[in-house]
């Protein structure tokens, strides 16, 4: 099983919102999701929650691409603008360093038009335990 397919089928949060790995590549992720009513808060646009799922989801797998089990310790995230009904989203995620034990990895959340709708910085922390699949995608 790849890494992608592992992904998307054993983190069973992002799934459940409709969030998707459709790239991974080396130091490189890229997901997506649509915004459907079930993601719209109070104010009628995208949840938080839903965009940070998405940039998680890309962290995940970057930072497990190198077949240590790292889990996140700290994530920054910055919205700067709302995403809306029917938009497609999609996460970007990009390694900074390749720590042996903390990596740390830039996230960047925008809409079909290329606006940047959240930057994500986000901390790992590499345990001991492998990680284990067969490929990248």
């Amino acid at each position: 099983m790849t890494l992608l397919e592992k992904l998307n089928s054993t983190d069973r949060f992002a799934a459940s919102i409709g969030a998707r790995l459709i790239e991974v590549g080396d130091g490189y992720a890229r997901a997506e999701l649509t915004v459907e009513e079930r993601h719209l808060n109070g104010a009628g646009v995208c949840q938080g929650g839903a965009i940070f799922t998405l940039a998680d989801l890309t962290l995940a797998a970057v930072m497990n691409s190198h077949g240590t089990l790292t889990v996140g310790v700290s994530n920054n995230i910055n919205y700067v603008r709302s995403a809306k009904l029917g938009e497609r989203i999609v996460a970007e995620c990009r390694e900074r360093v390749n720590h042996h034990k903390l990596p740390c990895c830039d996230i960047t959340v925008s809409n079909e038009a290329g606006d940047v709708l959240a930057t994500m910085t986000g901390l790992g922390y590499r345990t001991k335990n492998e990680f284990v699949f067969d490929a990248l995608q």
